[in-house]
């Protein structure tokens, strides 16, 4: 069994908040470390089990009526239990009452933010990062770039290795499959499912046939920016259907949009998000690529390796004590930056990708632009690619092995 590092940060909200939500999407590991909290204490009920969803569906106060603490798995299958629930901790304020696991992304859903707000804390638990993978402690990768140090390499990993870490994704079920036609057979299988089985749970689509194809779709658009037209025009779709079935595969973690960043003091800034999908190894499924195809064309490798920097930050995060939030900055001169975290306080860590083991000063374009305009919040800009040794480029400014993040 690989270590969670979010377990940590569950159990903190076990032990003050009234109900916890570990959402993340399926066969990432929900199950599995929210099972490994089950005791005499605290019972497990699992909604994917036929009588147990038929039980919940039918008389949901009822069901939690005589519950003390429990854990209840895909409670998004019973959206009718949170009513339920809310009346519960309201009754009973103890903290860690509910340990609640959501494959959907169930704030995003009006009931569940007006019935459980000021009462659940969500815990987010995505497919396995690469330190999870390796190591069996968290890395210090977000810690050390706040206080403006280039993160340690503590683990060497570049050339093909890289490749194949990109390529296999974090899914716990595909990792134990060696082969590459197994393991991409995999995760087009768990698409199939997802789209016949979830969808239905999170909203109406009345076109379900096209779901799968749409995301296929957009697995070419993954590290663009968002065109919900393009993508939309190729299966037709309007660009309003369009957008709202991609918001229904955000609800599913199956991708994330990544809003642009906005400062008063820069004009001329893109304001459209950009779209990654929330595993490589998903992605290379969706798209056919493999180390083959790779030594063929290395420029395939570039989005992929852009989206796998950005899915492993957003790991980190998810355990970190720190709120951070995400965006990209790009303006009308081709100035960019391809991932910009900031803290509470406004601090900011800026990070460029690139496939490349050799960087060069034009590289730093962007972080320098955004250095020199946030001089006081800019902790450090860092251009992670495939090498195994740091090397400074100027004042807060690295080139950095993408290992280092683990």
């Amino acid at each position: 069994m690989y270590p969670r590092f979010a377990q940590a940060r569950l159990e903190q909200a076990l032990a003050d908040t009234r109900v916890v939500l570990l959402a993340g999407p399926r066969q990432a590991g929900k199950t599995t470390l929210a099972r490994s909290l089950a005791d005499e204490r605290r019972a497990f009920y699992n909604l994917d089990n036929a009588t147990t969803l038929d039980a919940a569906s039918r008389d949901p106060a009822g069901f939690v009526r005589n519950l003390d603490h429990a854990i209840i798995d895909e409670v998004q299958r019973a959206p009718g239990l949170l009513l339920a629930i809310k009346e519960s901790v309201d009754a009973d304020p103890r903290p860690g009452r509910f340990l609640l696991t959501g494959s959907a992304n169930l704030i995003t859903l009006p009931r569940v933010a007006d019935s459980l707000a000021g009462r659940m804390e969500t815990v987010q638990l995505l497919p396995l990062a690469q330190s999870e993978i390796v190591s069996e402690t968290p890395p210090s990768f977000l810690e050390a770039a706040f206080r403006g140090e280039p993160p340690r390499v503590a683990r060497e990993l570049f050339g093909g290795a890289l490749i194949e870490a990109v390529l296999s994704g974090g899914y716990p079920e595909a990792l134990v499959r060696k082969a590459w036609a197994r393991r991409q057979d995999w995760y087009l299988e768990y698409v199939d499912a997802i789209v016949q089985r979830d969808v239905r749970d999170v909203a109406n689509v009345d076109q379900l046939d096209r779901m799968a194809r749409l995301l296929r779709v957009l697995a070419e658009h993954s590290s663009q920016l968002v065109n919900h037209s393009d993508a939309g025009a190729r299966i037709g779709l309007n660009h309003v259907t369009t957008q709202r079935y991609t918001t229904v595969f955000e609800r599913l973690f199956l991708i994330r949009t990544l809003p642009p960043w906005h400062s008063n003091a820069l004009k001329r800034l893109t304001k459209t998000p950009k779209l990654h999908f929330l595993d490589t190894g998903l992605l290379a499924a969706l798209r056919g690529i493999t180390p083959e195809r790779i030594a063929r064309d290395r420029r395939v490798f570039g989005p992929l390796l852009e989206t796998f920097v950005f899915c492993e930050v957003l790991k980190l995060a998810g355990w970190s004590s720190e709120r951070l939030a995400f965006s990209h900055y790009r303006d009308k001169d081709q100035n960019e930056v391809d991932v910009i975290i900031e803290d509470r306080s406004g601090r900011m860590v800026g990070i460029e990708v690139k496939a490349s083991a050799t960087v060069t000063s034009e590289d730093f374009r962007g972080l320098r632009r955004l250095a020199e305009t946030n001089p006081d919040q800019f902790a450090i800009g860092m251009v992670l690619h495939d090498h195994h040794r740091p090397v400074p480029f100027g004042d807060r400014l690295w080139a950095v092995p993408i290992s280092a993040m683990w």
